[in-house]
């Protein structure tokens, strides 16, 4: 239990500084008068990294094992937030981006991995849960300092502590972890190249499924508060309090399928959240007051986040628990790659067609997650 409690801790850690960047850009660009758009090459730098880790995360882990890679890219995060909270001038966001996409992959992959392959459905979603902890503290930081002289840059810096006490947590735990027989079937994981995942057709549905889960949630993280603050006319920091709705949705739909019947699969779960997922754009896309927004981000938060901690959680059901490493580690890579193109896309189509684009845009990747979901429901389970 306590190993687990130490876990669920890391992936607050995982979660804090995600939400940061979204939460934080309108003040940013408004500071330094510049393009909304820009902000996208803040979140592609982050996510490349993340990628890259996750793609070369199966080989480091069978090296050093879950509990060191953890620690360690925790500490990369930390370092990344001081560089945010100090930075000057665009390009130095541009630069602290790169360990914290670089540590943020690494601790994804490795403990989404080790929790898939040793507890059961239940707590998978409790640890996404926690991470909807993490993403929830960023926006409420910002709402207390946003009105300081200094106010994101002091909210960096609180979350850079955050990031350095779980790091030490970490560090000081890895006994724990090597008293774990868990840790041995790491050395059993199957490298499966980049090339050979391509040609697997379920790999390339799991990858569909994750583009848009992953699509929906990152362009709402980054640019729901741009899109209260332009369209609806909020100011940024009424805007981070409505955005928090959003974050307290996810949290609470990952802590509820955790709690979700037994005889509901984590597959059924999955259904039932894209049914909500599609009511809640559906608000924000007909609703037109501040009250109807924050109804649609909660509901999209609701439906949306037990999605990827399921996904995650069939991965060894559908490939086996030797072949899961690599298979999660190109799921991360996935969401990585949505991280970079989403921003850029959504960012490009509200400076040029305004930000009443954005119920739009995540409708359109809804429509293609519930195509993808009719045909992984086909072929995930037709030997089950």
């Amino acid at each position: 239990m306590i190993l687990l409690t130490i876990i669920f801790i890391a992936f607050i850690g995982l979660g804090v500084p995600d939400s940061m960047f979204g939460t934080a850009w309108p003040a940013i660009y408004a500071e330094w008068q510049l393009p909304i758009s820009f902000g996208s090459f803040i979140t592609s730098t982050v996510y490349i990294g993340t990628m890259v880790s996750s793609l070369f995360s199966t080989s480091v882990i069978k090296r050093f094992g879950t509990a060191r890679v953890s620690a360690f890219s925790t500490a990369l995060t930390a370092f990344a937030m001081l560089g945010f909270s100090l930075s000057g001038s665009f390009w130095m966001l541009c630069l602290c981006a790169i360990p914290l996409g670089l540590g943020a992959g690494a601790i994804d992959t490795a403990l989404n991995n080790y929790m898939a392959s040793n507890y059961s459905a239940r707590y998978m979603n409790y640890m996404h849960c926690f991470y909807g902890v993490g993403i929830i503290i960023s926006p409420y930081i910002l709402s207390r300092v946003m009105s300081e002289p200094d106010g994101w840059h002091d909210g960096y810096l609180i979350v850079c502590g955050i990031q350095t006490v779980i790091a030490v947590l970490l560090f000081f735990s890895i006994p724990l972890w090597n008293k774990d027989n868990g840790n041995d079937r790491e050395k059993d994981f199957e490298d499966i190249p980049l090339r050979t995942l391509v040609r697997m057709r379920k790999v390339r549905l799991m990858w569909g499924l994750f583009l848009t889960s992953c699509t929906i949630e990152t362009s709402c993280s980054c640019y729901a508060s741009t899109f209260l603050v332009e369209q609806q006319a909020m100011a940024v920091r009424s805007a981070a309090l409505v955005v928090m709705l959003y974050f307290v949705g996810i949290t609470v739909g990952r802590f509820l399928s955790g709690l979700a019947p037994k005889r509901l699969s984590a597959w059924q779960i999955c259904i039932i959240g894209e049914w909500i997922l599609a009511v809640g754009i559906t608000v924000l896309l007909i609703g037109d007051t501040i009250g109807t927004a924050a109804v649609g981000l909660l509901l999209i938060g609701f439906g949306n986040g037990p999605l990827f901690p399921n996904f995650i959680y069939i991965t060894p059901m559908v490939f086996g628990q030797h072949r899961s490493s690599s298979v999660i580690g190109s799921l991360m890579a996935v969401a990585s790659l949505t991280g970079i193109t989403a921003p850029v896309l959504c960012g490009l189509l509200g400076q040029s067609l305004g930000m009443r684009i954005f119920p739009y845009f995540i409708m359109a990747f809804f429509i293609v997650m519930a195509v993808v979901s009719v045909i992984a429901n086909r072929e995930f389970w037709k030997e089950k």
